[in-house]
């Protein structure tokens, strides 16, 4: 039953829809679900995770660390992807997740998204193309953010 929810949560997870349904079933096997009660930190700003998480049910906060971060936001929609460059990169994220309402999530570890990458060429570059197009959306909105501060200051 605990498999089928991890399945379920994965296959509403869109950076998951790179995974074909048998490498989604073992990654939900690898997954741990995990429950944090309200103002639990799922990870502190500086912290460098261990995989990604996903929302299977609840409300977190997202707070941007560092000097002009954006504002607080909140991630309540089921299968939101909580960093997903965690389980290709082990570096520090500069976000603090924290529950604001129960939350329910599923832990992907690293280890198991990288070896399923490593057994899975076809994987690998659709994960390639995934973080490509999510980083050119990304500073597609950056770009446009730094166009419309220079129409400002004229």
């Amino acid at each position: 039953m605990i498999r089928d929810e991890a399945d379920a949560a994965l296959a509403q997870a869109e950076f998951f829809d790179i995974c074909d349904e048998q490498q989604r079933r073992l990654l939900a096997f690898a997954g741990d679900r995990r429950h944090f009660e309200p103002d639990a930190v799922i990870y502190q700003a500086g912290d460098t995770p261990q995989g990604a998480y996903v929302l299977i049910s609840g409300t977190l906060k997202a707070k941007p660390a560092g000097k002009g971060a954006n504002k607080p936001y909140a991630i309540s929609e089921p299968g939101s992807v909580v960093s997903a460059m965690a389980l290709i990169l082990d570096k520090p994220r500069q976000v603090t997740f924290t529950a604001v309402t129960d939350c329910d999530m599923l832990f992907v570890p690293r280890q198991a998204f990288l070896k399923l990458v490593q057994q899975s060429p076809d994987l690998a570059q659709r994960a390639v193309e995934r973080i490509e197009r999510d980083l050119g959306s990304y500073l597609g909105a950056i770009e446009l953010i730094g166009r419309r501060m220079r129409a400002n200051e004229t």
